[in-house]
């Protein structure tokens, strides 16, 4: 993959031009010279994978519809070891979370990430909360629809996949409810309905590329016909703790009867919703103690 006017420093690639226009508005391609990199081999993700608390490694069996229900998702009867050792071959799926808890995994993650700093400050301001996911699946293997908090850029280190992304404010193919859910605890899945097959852009990744996937925009993943390696790359930032603060509180006015306008319609009311949930959340933690 070629990227005109490659913006960003170690690691990670991206048109400055597109990084300005595009950020947290609609995915986009990027490319990342990863490929090679000592961190993100499998006899490395092995040793990561037995040092990080069990909390944090989270696989299962791989055959599974893109409509998943979480708690009825299949184990695939290994040990996360075992299931790495086996992964050509044992039909599984796993993501290692919160890798930057290793100082050379965090490391890598600000060499990604900082330099886009002043690239984004226009959209996504004050950039925070580094967090990195590496996910390791079999050939075939089926990530089900759903969708994440975090500014995400994902980069395919090994194998092929096939990324489906819909977009958030399409109201058949994600409601505001279940986006308010998943502010309050609601898991990352979602149900996927076959009539909104066609509304999603197609994104296939191959070793040196990837994609810029906003918050909440869902999507469906299908690994190509190789074991695939992939690395996401996330921050937070007053965009996203506005928009998560906005759908919080339009929950509270949900239940009270009331049909809030989605986050972004209305900038200046989005502000005032902002403010209101803090105060809100600040007054119950000073009630709490």
């Amino acid at each position: 993959m070629t990227t005109p006017a490659a913006a960003t420093g170690h690691g990670l690639l991206a048109s400055a031009e597109a990084i300005r226009l595009k950020i947290e508005r609609e995915p986009f391609a990027v490319s990342h010279t990863l490929s090679d990199h000592p961190l993100l081999q499998l006899p490395r993700l092995i040793e990561l994978a037995q040092a990080l608390p069990p909390s944090e490694v989270e696989f299962n069996h791989a055959d599974i519809p893109l409509s998943q229900e979480y708690l009825n998702t299949p184990a695939n009867g290994l040990s996360a070891a075992q299931t790495l050792h086996q992964i050509e071959h044992c039909r599984s799926w796993m993501v290692l979370k919160h890798v930057e808890a290793d100082p050379a995994y965090a490391a890598l993650l600000r060499e990604c990430l900082e330099p886009l700093r002043p690239l984004t400050a226009h959209v996504t301001p004050g950039m925070r909360q580094f967090q990195a996911f590496i996910f390791v699946s079999s050939p075939q293997a089926v990530t089900p629809y759903h969708c994440d908090p975090e500014h995400n850029f994902l980069l395919q280190v090994r194998g092929t996949k096939t990324m489906a992304v819909f977009d958030r404010d399409d109201p058949l193919a994600v409601s505001q409810a279940d986006l308010e859910a998943k502010v309050n605890g609601a898991h990352r899945n979602l149900a996927y309905d076959d009539a909104i097959q066609g509304r999603e852009t197609l994104f296939h990744l191959q070793p040196g590329g990837g994609l810029h996937v906003p918050m909440f925009h869902p999507h469906w993943v299908r690994v190509g016909d190789a074991v695939s390696i992939s690395l996401s790359i996330t921050y937070r930032s007053r965009f996203s703790a506005q928009r998560e603060a906005v759908l919080s509180l339009n929950a509270r006015l949900r239940r009270l009867g009331v049909a809030p306008a989605p986050p972004g319609r209305h900038p200046l009311q989005d502000e005032m919703k902002y403010f209101a949930e803090r105060v809100i959340r600040r007054a119950g933690e000073t009630i709490a103690r």
